[in-house]
């Protein structure tokens, strides 16, 4: 049993001079000092678009049902006329609000921008597409 350790500690160590040896690096600390000028201005995220999306219901079908639907097909969804439509940023509902028609499209009234605590609250979570 002896020759078989000693045999199993050789090969061990041929194996790891084999291998390729990890080494530490240090890095130089990085200073914490303001920046000012153009490189900190946050302009540039003021100008960009994110996705709002409205949600005025949702609804669960078999896949049969799904498979048969067409043109002048119907889903009823689970909210009625006078629900609030929501509004999600992402994943996260940030507003209610109602529809409205501008100018020939769809639009929504804002009634209510829903703060960390209505979020908290509600725990809602935008349907899955």
């Amino acid at each position: 049993m002896a020759e078989t350790n000693q045999a199993v500690e050789e090969k061990t160590g041929q194996e790891n001079q084999d291998k390729t040896q990890a080494q530490n690096i240090e890095y130089p600390q990085a200073s914490q000092s303001k920046t000012t000028g153009q490189g900190s201005s946050i302009d540039i995220l003021l100008d960009m678009d994110v996705p709002v999306t409205a949600v005025i219901g949702q609804t669960e079908i078999p896949v049969k049902t799904l498979l048969q639907l067409g043109p002048g097909s119907v889903l009823l969804l689970d909210k009625s006329v006078d629900a609030p439509v929501e509004l999600y940023l992402r994943e996260t509902k940030f507003a209610t609000g109602t529809i409205v028609v501008v100018e020939n499209n769809f639009a929504v009234r804002i009634n209510k921008i829903l703060g960390f605590d209505d979020e908290k609250e509600n725990q809602h979570s935008k349907p899955q597409e």
